[in-house]
């Protein structure tokens, strides 16, 4: 368990401060608040070009392919997507000479391809991760990793016996500022971890996955039977293929979306492999669109004691009807202070509890006789010394510099894998830690009960 003392913290903030330079820190007298500016994405200087592919060019898809193409060495050759408009848009983007296809098997057997991005509805993770594996690709994989814990299972095993790079897409776990976090919880920074909170709130119909859907979308401009992969047949269904996250058949919710990316964080930060328990409730409130999953959603998990931390509870929400406008955050509250996390920033608020618990106030002492309240004051004053006075609430701030995306470090961390042989951020074992509790949600909650989870075999209880 981390060494949780505030000495060792102020200690390591010190060096922190060293480390960054006098230039980025700002006092902030008035709010007692000290901020903290941490270094850039990596830098990257390499000879070694690695050609890539994507497959699924949707939202992702065409994020990822052009963060990874700003890294130094990376050329795309090709796009697999199954909806001819894409990949129309593809090589509008980077060129008539893109080879493109429905079929994303013809990529695979391109020697002149090092490594896939599959970024496809979460129901074709792992066959494509897996087929990708076994034909020598590298692979960088969407979260989440899969869609069943049991397929999580067989793409942990293809990577060990493929030996091929496998990372997962979760790249908050690849940001500047998650590592600073890391490094001051496990310096003390906010006493013993008892409670972690977090929400994702929406207000926007965007915000819910009602995706805008192409006036062209017909069935000779998708290949909707192999969307549909091993699913109920459907009659061909636009919405379902470009809003696919809204249904059971080929997503995985909230849980999958969006509660993986909190669970990676968290896991990255305190080195857990996960809770012991889960249960979840929700409802579907606004969006009655057809979807058959909720768009308001709590899950709570009961992490065990382990070598790398204590016990404690995790509160996870959703909820995408928020008349509030919507936001998110993520909290680590300890015995003597709270990580508050954003996405490339945070901070760290500290209030230790002073040995001398007070008087006075709502409290008995006021209903003590005057000679009774001067004598309890007189033996507290002997009882607790100057030095057990209240320490003042502190607190420190943590931005990555403007501009900074966490994406292009985790990219540079998947290169450098393939280039050197360096172990990934997030490799299967990793995402199936991180995506089987959530897809354990799902199951709680569409059962409707209690979940037991082993943490070491990665599975769900009985």
């Amino acid at each position: 368990m981390p060494n949780n003392s505030r000495r060792k913290f102020l200690q390591n903030l010190g060096a922190t401060a060293a480390a960054i330079g006098a230039g980025s820190l700002t006092a902030m007298a008035a709010s007692n608040e000290i901020k903290h500016t941490l270094k850039g994405e990596k830098k990257v200087s390499s000879n070694d070009k690695i050609r890539i592919a994507g497959i699924g060019m949707g939202i992702m898809g065409f994020g990822d392919v052009k963060c990874a193409l700003r890294v130094p060495g990376v050329e795309l050759v090709g796009v697999a997507d199954l909806y001819t408009g894409h990949l129309d848009k593809a090589k509008a983007t980077w060129g008539n000479q893109l080879i493109t296809t429905r079929d994303y098997r013809e990529l695979l057997e391109r020697k002149d391809i090092d490594a896939v991005i599959v970024a496809t509805p979460d129901h074709w993770h792992d066959t494509i991760s897996i087929d990708a594996m076994k034909k020598g690709k590298a692979v960088y994989c969407e979260k989440p990793m899969v869609q069943k814990i049991s397929e999580g299972h067989q793409v942990i095993a293809t990577q060990k016996q493929t030996k091929a790079v496998f990372q997962v897409g979760s790249q908050r776990v690849s940001s500047v500022a998650l590592a600073e976090a890391k490094k001051l919880y496990q310096s003390g920074a906010i006493g013993q971890l008892n409670f972690v909170e977090a929400k994702i709130d929406r207000h926007s119909a965007l915000g819910a996955w009602q995706y805008s859907i192409p006036t062209d979308a017909n069935p000779k401009t998708i290949d909707y039977n192999t969307f549909l992969k091993d699913t109920a047949k459907t009659p061909f269904d636009p919405v379902r293929f470009f809003r696919w996250r809204n249904y059971q058949a080929y997503g995985t919710g909230v849980p999958g979306d969006l509660f993986v990316h909190l669970i990676s964080g968290l896991h990255f930060m305190i080195d857990s492999n996960g809770p012991e328990r889960i249960y979840a409730t929700g409802n579907l409130v606004q969006w009655k669109d057809g979807r058959d999953i909720p768009d308001v959603m709590v899950a709570i998990f009961d992490y065990p004691a382990t070598d790398t931390h204590p016990a404690f509870q995790m509160n996870l929400r959703v909820n995408f009807a928020d008349g509030g406008g919507g936001g998110e955050y993520t909290r680590l509250i300890g015995t003597e202070g709270v990580i508050e996390l954003g996405w490339n920033d945070f901070k760290v608020k500290q209030h230790k509890l002073p040995e001398a618990p007070g008087y006075g106030g709502w409290d008995t002492f006021g209903t003590f006789t005057e000679e009774q309240q001067k004598a309890f004051i007189e033996d507290y004053n002997k009882k607790y010394s100057a030095a057990a006075a209240p320490l003042k609430a502190a607190t420190n701030s943590y931005n990555a510099p403007a501009g900074y995306d966490d994406r292009y470090d985790h990219f540079v961390n998947f290169f450098e894998a393939i280039r050197s042989g360096k172990p990934v951020v997030e490799d299967a074992s990793f995402g199936l830690r991180a995506a089987g509790p959530a897809l354990a949600v799902n199951e709680s909650y569409f059962k409707k009960k209690i979940i037991q989870w082993d943490p070491k075999k990665i599975d769900i209880i009985g």
